[in-house]
């Protein structure tokens, strides 16, 4: 690793960590539906030095960019 280079963190704590039951949610575009599934153990997740989850919920923070692979033209 060099100075500059971005470092994203995950800090777990395995004796928590666990799945939680799935659900269904309708807030995408039009209603449609999703499958959101949660977990518990995961205490803070780092993005370019910022929190940006912290104890499950997000923080605000929104360091990251849209990556986005090539383009139709």
């Amino acid at each position: 690793m060099q100075p500059g280079y971005k470092a994203d963190i995950n800090l777990i704590d395995f004796d928590r960590l666990q799945v939680r039951a799935p659900r269904m949610a309708f807030d995408l575009p039009t209603d449609a539906r999703r499958l959101i599934q949660g977990a518990e153990g995961y205490e803070m997740t780092i993005k370019s030095g910022q929190p940006i989850f912290e104890q499950g919920e997000a923080t605000g923070a929104m360091p990251g960019q849209l990556v986005r692979g090539p383009q139709r033209k």
